[in-house]
């Protein structure tokens, strides 16, 4: 175990505590149990290093950080490891990479009902699921989703810029004086194109070659470690799961057709489904349904996107800038809101209540006209115009 605790010490040397996600904040840290999933690359594991670097002193052995892909677990398990952690003073558990360690669950659950004292954190693919199999841990762990850096974060994290978060009913009301607040800090439009090329996962430095090749290293990874691991897809799949995801980055939303996808791919209509569901659920797509209370399990979604802006840049040969403006909102609004598909009434249903028209600078209403709250988000515009809003206003959600 001293091991483990020399690892923890020497990472936690390298772990800056300058800038911070706010995220940290939303997490109620003193639960017994709590699981934190999220894509490879978001920065689930800096959020525990500084975590513990911001409220423990150097040395302390309360807490201890370990990542369950260490060769220490091939020789020893989880639960011994819980038990001399406890009897040793340690109060507080934080483990990465859970979905690594075959089993993992059935131990946590053990930990959980034997050392009632004893914290543990979680984290792991957004493919996690805390309720398959017999060890269902739902009714014991709070669990929390960390999407990438929204547009407002991109500001903190690289240009030290910082503005206040708002609810979308506020941004929608008060669009004129929040604008201009925003205004005079910085150029909005300019920091929107900047964010959608390279702004949702906090490792560029500067070298936009360096960083989509590791967004494609994370699709590989998810693809061909987490999606067989996990979801058990068959290994001789993982390149049609390649030739599918390449389809649909050069693709446009609306051109989708999954009995054509299915000739491409040689693989049936059903199969195509399951795959796609997948996908989404594995953050590298957004599937958009016209009535979320009544998709069936093959239902076709009525359009497919990948997940952020940023996956599109890396991974599409062709980019329009429909596309991106529609990608942009979906990743905005999806760790917080209701998304549906407006049908002929608007690109965009929110939670039910508000339509959106996404477009240029010269988008009309003519496809929202007589809808109570429909608004149109238009990209280069600085300032609202009546219910024509500024889409970059939808990168201060969180």
């Amino acid at each position: 175990m001293e091991t483990l605790f020399n690892v923890m010490e020497r990472r936690l040397m390298l772990t800056q505590t300058t800038t911070v996600r706010e995220f940290i904040n939303e997490i109620n840290w003193n639960k017994q149990l709590i699981s934190i999933k999220g894509s490879r690359g978001v920065g689930k594991t800096t959020l525990m290093l500084q975590y513990i670097k911001l409220n423990y002193p150097p040395g302390n052995k309360e807490v201890l950080y370990c990542s369950l892909d260490s060769f220490y677990f091939t020789q020893h398990s989880l639960l011994d490891l819980a038990e001399q952690f406890y009897l040793n003073g340690g109060r507080h558990l934080l483990i990465d990479e859970v979905h690594k360690y075959p089993g993992w669950k059935s131990e946590i659950k053990q930990i959980y009902d034997n050392y009632p004292n004893l914290r543990v954190v979680v984290t792991g693919s957004s493919l996690l699921s805390i309720r398959k199999g017999d060890a269902d841990l739902s009714r014991r762990c709070f669990p929390y989703y960390m999407p990438g850096l929204s547009l407002r974060e991109y500001l903190i994290f690289y240009k030290n810029i910082i503005l206040p978060k708002y609810s979308l009913d506020s941004l929608i009301k008060n669009a004129p004086t929040i604008c201009h607040e925003i205004l005079e800090k910085c150029s909005p439009v300019a920091i929107f194109n900047e964010y959608c090329q390279m702004g949702y996962y906090p490792f560029y430095d500067g070298n936009k070659e360096d960083y989509y090749i590791s967004i494609e290293n994370i699709v590989n990874y998810i693809i061909e470690q987490e999606l067989p691991t996990l979801e058990g897809v068959n290994p001789a799949y993982i390149r049609k799961l390649k030739v599918m995801v390449s389809v649909l980055a050069n693709s446009l939303p609306f051109e989708v057709d999954i009995t054509k996808l299915s000739r491409v791919l040689e693989i049936n209509r059903e199969t195509v489904m399951h795959y796609l569901s997948i996908l989404n659920n594995a953050d590298i797509l957004s599937l958009l349904y016209s009535d979320l209370l009544s998709v069936k399990k093959m239902q076709k979604p009525d359009k497919i996107y990948l997940h952020n802006t940023n996956l599109l840049f890396a991974l599409s040969n062709k980019i329009e800038v429909g596309t991106i403006r529609e990608t942009f909102t979906m990743s905005q609004l999806r760790p917080l809101h209701k998304i549906e598909y407006g049908k002929q009434k608007g690109d965009f249903l929110i939670d039910d209540k508000w339509r959106f028209e996404i477009g240029g600078a010269g988008k009309g209403f003519s496809q929202i006209s007589g809808e109570k709250d429909s608004y149109v988000l238009a990209d280069n515009i600085e300032n609202p115009s009546g219910r024509k809003l500024p889409i970059w206003l939808l990168g201060f959600l969180y």
